[in-house]
């Protein structure tokens, strides 16, 4: 049963956070409203099955406060019973007081058997549906990790067979296309880093608020009563079983070296695409290049032409005195080789950087992206037979409780 007490640690809230859900609960339900369609375990989802124990729990939390109130009041109206017993008061005082004290004593134990039978339904949530649940979510885990290993496999065997694969007959340029889909690999190794990180997080602190609620929820309460009392003798339920063994083996499960294998993927994509960034920079500078060379060329064409019909007939000494002023026809030419000469340079520099393209990102693929499979078909590997054994501990439970 759960620990009643002053500072009532309301761990239902901190389940809550980690879970969305779509309806809202109307209401703390009352005894007689308990037998319901929505007490229908069949139509109970996941979610609503633990906002209804939220629910239960602030009620429960409530009425403890409203019980050490009461507690109280009661153990100083009987202090001072007593003191007035000793001290030989008149009686109609004494009796006075002892009625207060017996009307006390009467809302002590109605609160009491309410907080019980709060805590009954509390239980019979835990057991009946969130259990339940809790065994379907394990069952679902394992068949999804296990698709997922056969994938992860599979993908792996594809990528080691790569590693002979001859690319001389593939593109030797980076197409706007080849960018264009490595900047979604990029993109899509980022995403699937974010979600199994947010995935892995969620996961373990959702446990974790259970596991924290759990071990609270079975301590048996203590009311001071000296009197007989109706609680039975706990027993350790198969969830707590369930939840522990979650919790332990989760702590245990390698999911960082995944992690760090899928960031190590993403930046390796990056890389790539850096060096693909380069290469298209390159090819947009040859082509503005190769444009102006055109440009200039034509240029030249026509001066040079309407400059030599010009000089037809005319003495070279007769614009050139000394003959020492420089041939514009040179200084032209001169500046056009000089702009052939950068063309050349760029195409070298192109074709120099579409080889380290090429190389780059067959080496980094090959090196990395067997491990990357190896790493994250061994994690699903070992996240379904993690699964398989929270399962086969549910039949011992049911076996134990047999």
């Amino acid at each position: 049963m759960p620990s009643i007490s002053l500072g009532f640690v309301d761990h239902s809230a901190r389940v809550m956070q980690v879970i969305t859900w779509n309806r809202s609960f109307k209401g703390i339900p009352q005894p007689e409203q308990v037998k319901n369609e929505l007490d229908d375990a069949e139509g109970e989802t996941h979610a609503t099955v633990l906002e209804k124990l939220l629910a239960w729990e602030k009620k429960l939390s409530h009425e403890v406060k409203e019980f050490e109130v009461i507690k109280m009041e009661y153990q100083q109206k009987l202090a001072s019973l007593n003191k007035k017993k000793q001290r030989g008061v008149s009686s109609s005082s004494f009796e006075r007081t002892k009625s207060a004290a017996s009307h006390l004593h009467t809302r002590y134990v109605v609160d009491l058997q309410t907080m019980e039978s709060t805590i009954s339904e509390i239980n019979r949530l835990r057991d009946q549906q969130l259990y339940p649940k809790l065994l379907e979510l394990v069952k679902g885990m394992g068949h999804m990790w296990d698709a997922m290993y056969k994938h992860h496999k599979a993908q792996l065997k594809i990528i080691s067979e790569l590693k002979s694969f001859d690319i001389s007959v593939a593109a030797r340029e980076t197409s706007e296309q080849h960018n264009e889909r490595t900047v979604q690999l990029w993109q899509v190794v980022q995403e699937w880093h974010v979600q199994y990180s947010k995935f892995m997080a969620s996961q373990k602190e959702y446990v974790g608020n259970l596991y924290s609620w759990i071990k609270l929820n079975v301590i048996p309460i203590d009311t001071n009563l000296k009197a007989n009392s109706s609680q039975p003798v706990e027993t350790t339920p198969p969830i707590k079983r369930l939840l522990h063994a979650w919790h332990d083996m989760l702590g245990k499960l390698p999911d960082e070296d995944a992690r760090k294998a899928i960031h190590t993927f993403s930046e390796v994509v990056h890389i790539i695409l850096v060096h693909q960034d380069e290469e298209i920079k390159l090819r947009q500078r040859i082509q503005d290049t190769r444009k102006e060379h055109e440009r200039k060329s034509r240029q030249f064409e026509d001066w040079a032409r309407k400059y030599m019909e010009k000089r037809a007939g005319i003495p070279p000494e007769a614009g050139n005195p000394d003959g020492t002023r420089a041939d514009p026809l040179a200084e032209r030419k001169a500046a056009m080789e000089k702009l052939e000469n950068s063309l050349k340079e760029l195409e070298e520099a192109y074709t120099k950087q579409c080889k380290v393209v090429r190389e780059k990102s067959l080496s980094l693929l090959r090196t990395n992206l067997p491990e990357l499979f190896r790493i994250v078909s061994e994690f699903s590997l070992q996240s379904a037979a993690m699964f398989k054994d929270l399962w086969s501990i549910s039949n011992t439970n049911d076996q134990l409780d047999d």
